[in-house]
């Protein structure tokens, strides 16, 4: 696999390469970022029933308000 390394910059949340840089269209690329500490984001997830059956339990009634 050949290789070749360019330098850009973030500008707007996108990747800038040099004018003179020519991509192919769906040309694969590896992004490596040094000296930049990503902060994790948190993740909270849907609660899961373990037994199926007790899903009825949790039927939700709808009422209109006039």
């Amino acid at each position: 696999m050949k290789v070749i390394t360019f330098e850009g910059i973030v500008e707007n949340g996108q990747i800038q390469l040099p004018p003179d840089v020519h991509l192919p269209e769906k040309a694969k690329v590896y992004v490596v970022i040094p000296e930049v500490e990503i902060k994790p984001t948190a993740y909270v997830g849907s609660p899961r029933l373990v037994n199926q059956e007790q899903a009825s339990d949790f039927t939700k009634e709808v009422t209109a308000q006039i």
